[in-house]
């Protein structure tokens, strides 16, 4: 594992945080295309998902070696009740995807500004996504 240090410990941070985000995009992208059948706003949503992964793939080993699954005291913690529909599925994973760009971007100004502007305009692209989804509905 990469360091157990504060490095460490960031770089687990970045990692669980970015596994969120892409979770997040994927179960959004999954409803868009299967669910609601809506093939534009999926393709935005799996655009969102490539860019995300083109701002971390460089250091993509470094959080890999960071990993420490079965040492994460969140695996423990019990899973919200039933979304009820679609449109909860679609609200929770927004509010995941945002809440863990967010983290992203505070913790990538660590490393430098660029990462962080990247994120932050993922999840402004997120934010109108989600506004224009729901205003469909």
């Amino acid at each position: 594992m990469e360091g157990k240090g504060r490095v460490g410990r960031i770089l687990r941070l970045i990692d669980a945080n970015l596994n969120r985000s892409r979770e997040g995009l994927r179960v959004v992208e999954d409803t868009l295309r299967f669910v609601l059948e809506k093939k534009a706003l999926y393709k935005k949503v799996r655009s969102l998902r490539h860019e995300l992964d083109a701002v971390t793939r460089a250091i993509y080993p470094k959080l890999l070696s960071a990993r420490d699954s079965r040492g994460d005291s969140g695996r423990l913690i019990k899973e919200a009740a039933a979304r009820g529909n679609s449109r909860g599925v679609l609200a929770a994973n927004f509010r995941r995807i945002e809440e863990s760009l967010r983290v992203l971007e505070e913790y990538s100004r660590l490393a430098g500004p660029d990462a962080g502007k990247k994120f932050k305009s993922i999840r402004f692209k997120t934010y109108t996504l989600e506004k224009n989804l729901i205003a469909q509905k």
